[in-house]
This record gives structure tokens, C-alpha cells and sequence, in this order.
């Protein structure tokens, strides 16, 4: 295959990381490492780049061996754009490293055809004691730009970063927020072949997230190749037409974007969609009721993190009653990824709400119908509440998550349409269009 814009081959990537030395069992002992430690340290220094064969053989076992990346074997066509996902500690942001040529490769090799820009860490790239408009042209200069080229998108970056106030003061000065919105400006705008995202979503706020999801998509309209690292299903599902997986610095899927995001949120490798308190003491509450167990379940009660949009999605509690003097009303809040509250829910029971529940093991389960909620990670606060309303047994914040995907296979909201729809919620509403002829519209 000749029309592709990075190809790897068999890459790994690894680390020797740093073990607690051992003490001296003697004073003897101590002064003999510390004539010694000279040449110690510099023969460590040394072994931190050096690998035997059999450390690389993937039989070694010791422990200050870390394999950030084993056997990474893909190609991304020309124009592709790729959602890299997977927990923290996957080697995601490893591999972007290796493929913008911040560090090399252990093993393997890789082929990039084109121009990389890539935003990799908040203000990449960028020198302290420039100005903001200095850095715009040093960054084009990195990229292999001449002047006039950054000249034509000079003032198209500085509307997109918002920064026009601070453009001739020294970046040092910036907040997080300015350098992040710099930087992706100017990744995104001096038009490289190749564009190289890592979770840049997680700085700045959801106005600026949502200009860097709207340019990425435009990147990926012109014939763009993009890489992007995101913990962001719905702007994985939304951005990208193809999907890897990556855990323990393998791939183990590769496919079309809504297929692997799917199946990392059903792996448990995402986020945490249940709970458990076995023991009794450890649980919150008090010595009126513990909770016990949360789950977010599908419509086989099975405990799930992904669901389609179209799916219903169960809030299920499970707790112990222990004195049976109080009404017990178990309570969820719902709220997304940017910390809007999307809803809140009570316990429709009337019987709860007036009568103490008698002691025992319960379990309380609310369905949230399918078409309701939109794309993204949905995080749920739990308590329980009683008639006294300064009395809460217990409370958790963000206690667990689940992921809503629009798998764009009809029947949702969004029918065909392919773009952003913005919202808390998505509920899929009737419509009625009357048409009227243009013959009646022109006699009438």
C-alpha cells in the first residue's frame, strides 16, 4: 500500500525505571558504595538507554523493565482521521511520541510521509520568553514554513486563540488556558499534512473545547491526516472514522470508530460503572442504612459502561435498611462531562416518601428511557434522602459513569445528520411537516 501518511511497523518502545535502593546493613559497607558510587551511578546512567537481548526478548522478568509499547504494528492512510483510545498507562500518549519524533523508537520503525504538527502538551513547542507573536512565526519556522505563509493565516490564529490583548507579551505570563489555546491555533491553522492531538479537550473550557472539536472536523474535511488522543468518547465517535484500542502498550482492536469505542466501554477497561461495599462497617451511611452496592445496568440488568443512545439505562442501588425509624428515598443527579446537571431523580414510591421502610436488603432501580440523554460520559451523584431534609445518610459525588454513544445506525435524534448537536439532553421528539404546492401558494 503506497497511499498512506504514517506507517509502523513492529515498534516498541521501552523503560528502565528506577527501584528503591537497598540499605546498608554496615558502616563498612556504607563507605565502600559511597567510594564506589561514582562509577555506580554512571554505569546506571548508561544501562537507563542500554538493553541486553534478553531483556528485549519479552521472556526477561525483572522488574525495572516497562514496556510503554510492544509490537505496535498500524497504517493510517492519507486523509484518515484516527481516535487512539485506552486508560491511562495504555502508551497512548507514548506513541504519538514516538511518531513525532520526540523520542525513538526501542525497536521497529515507522514512516511518515508529510508535514507533522503536533500538540502533544500545553504550549509545545513554545519558548517562554517570546511574545505570543513571536511564537506563532517560531512555530511555523519548526513546521518549515516560510514567513509569508504564516503571514496569510497570522490573524486567522489570533481570532481562533482569543489572545489579540496579550499577542506581544512574553508566553511566561500566560495562563494554562492562553498557552493551550496558542498552541492548538497554531497546530491546527499553519495547515501541516499530518495534525497530532493528545487530549487537548482537557484544558480550557467547554467554549474552547468546543472550537478545537469544530476545527478538528474542518482538518479532517480538507484531506487532513489527524491522530487524536482523547478520553472523549463523543468527540471520538463525532471526529473520527476509525478507532484503536490500546492497553499495556498493545493494540487489541482497530476498526471503525463506533465498533472500538463500543467495545472499550464493554471491556472494563473504561470508566467505572459499579460499585461494591462487602463490608458492612466499610460501606457509607450510618446506623440507619449502609449502601452496599451501585451499578448502571442494561436491559438484561447486566452491568454495562456503553450504551447505544437508543438504549434504556437503569440506576440500580442496592442498600441496607438497619433501624427501619426513617423513610428511606433513594436519590441520583445526573450531569456530563462538563459539569452541567443534566437532571435529578427521586424515588417515585409514595410509600417511601412517608412510611419507614422496615430493615432488610434493598434494591432500588431507576430507567432512564432511550432517546434522552446525548453523547458522552454521563457521571452520577447518589445519596439517600429522608423527610428531614438536613439529613442525608450518606452522599457520593460522581460515584459512577457511563458512556452514551450514538452508533449513527438510524433511529436516534440525529437521523442523518452528522454534525454537532448541542444540548444537555437529545430527546428524539415528533415532528409533523405540512407541505403546501408552490400552485396554491401562488394563487393564494
Amino acid at each position: 500500500m503506497t497511499d498512506y501518511a504514517v506507517k509502523l511497523n513492529n515498534v516498541s518502545k521501552v523503560y528502565r525505571i528506577g527501584l528503591e535502593n537497598t540499605r546498608d546493613d554496615s558502616v563498612a559497607k556504607g563507605i565502600v558504595n559511597f567510594v564506589r558510587s561514582p562509577l555506580t551511578n554512571y554505569r546506571k546512567y548508561r544501562s537507563l538507554y542500554r538493553f541486553s537481548d534478553q531483556e528485549l526478548s519479552g521472556e526477561y522478568t525483572g522488574e525495572d523493565i516497562l514496556w510503554a509499547l510492544k509490537d505496535v504494528s498500524f497504517t493510517v492512510k492519507t486523509g484518515e482521521v484516527v481516535g487512539i483510545i485506552g486508560v491511562n498507562g495504555a502508551g497512548k500518549s507514548t506513541l504519538l511520541k514516538v511518531i513525532s519524533r520526540i523520542t525513538p523508537p526501542t525497536s521497529g520503525n515507522i514512516s511518515i510521509r508529510g508535514r507533522v504538527s503536533s500538540l502533544l502538551e500545553v504550549g509545545t513547542g513554545f519558548h517562554p520568553e517570546l511574545t505570543g507573536r513571536e511564537n506563532v512565526f517560531l512555530n511555523g519556522t519548526i513546521l518549515g514554513m516560510r514567513k509569508t505563509e504564516v503571514d496569510t493565516k497570522f490573524d486567522e490564529i489570533v481570532d481562533f486563540a482569543g489572545v489579540e490583548k496579550f499577542l506581544d507579551t512574553p508566553v511566561k505570563r500566560y495562563s494554562s488556558g492562553m498557552r493551550v489555546r496558542l498552541a492548538f491555533a497554531v497546530a491546527a491553522h499553519l495547515e501541516p499534512e499530518i495534525l497530532i492531538v493528545d487530549e487537548v479537550l482537557a484544558v480550557g473550557d467547554a467554549e474552547f473545547q468546543k472550537k478545537c472539536l469544530n476545527k478538528m472536523e474542518d482538518v479532517g474535511k480538507e484531506g487532513r491526516t489527524v491522530l487524536f488522543v482523547s478520553h472523549n468518547m463523543a468527540a471520538i465517535t463525532r471526529l473520527c472514522q476509525r478507532g484503536i484500542l490500546l492497553s499495556a502498550g498493545s493494540v487489541i482492536d482497530d476498526g471503525e470508530a463506533h465498533g472500538i469505542v463500543n467495545s472499550y466501554l464493554t471491556s472494563g477497561l473504561g470508566t467505572s460503572a459499579a460499585r461494591d461495599w462487602p463490608v458492612l462497617q466499610d460501606a457509607p451511611g450510618d446506623e440507619s442504612v449502609r449502601l452496599r452496592g451501585l451499578r448502571i445496568v442494561d436491559e438484561d440488568n447486566e452491568v454495562a459502561e456503553g450504551f447505544d443512545i437508543r438504549k434504556p439505562v437503569g440506576l440500580q442501588m442496592e442498600y441496607d435498611v438497619l433501624s427501619g425509624t426513617e423513610p428511606m428515598m433513594p436519590y441520583y443527579r445526573l450531569a456530563n462531562d462538563e459539569g452541567t446537571v443534566i437532571f435529578s431523580t427521586i424515588d417515585q414510591d409514595f410509600r417511601s416518601h412517608v412510611e419507614p421502610r422496615a430493615p432488610g436488603r434493598y434494591v432500588s432501580t431507576a430507567w432512564i428511557p432511550g432517546n434522552l440523554l446525548t453523547e458522552g460520559t454521563i457521571y452520577v451523584t447518589v445519596a439517600m434522602r429522608t423527610k428531614v431534609r438536613s439529613y442525608k445518610p450518606f452522599i457520593l459525588g460522581d460515584a459512577i459513569a457511563f458512556n452514551v454513544i450514538d452508533t449513527m445506525e438510524g433511529g436516534s435524534a440525529r437521523g442523518e445528520w452528522a454534525g454537532a448537536l448541542n444540548g444537555a439532553v437529545r430527546p428524539k421528539l415528533d415532528w409533523i411537516t405540512e407541505y403546501t404546492p408552490d400552485s396554491k401558494v401562488a394563487t393564494g
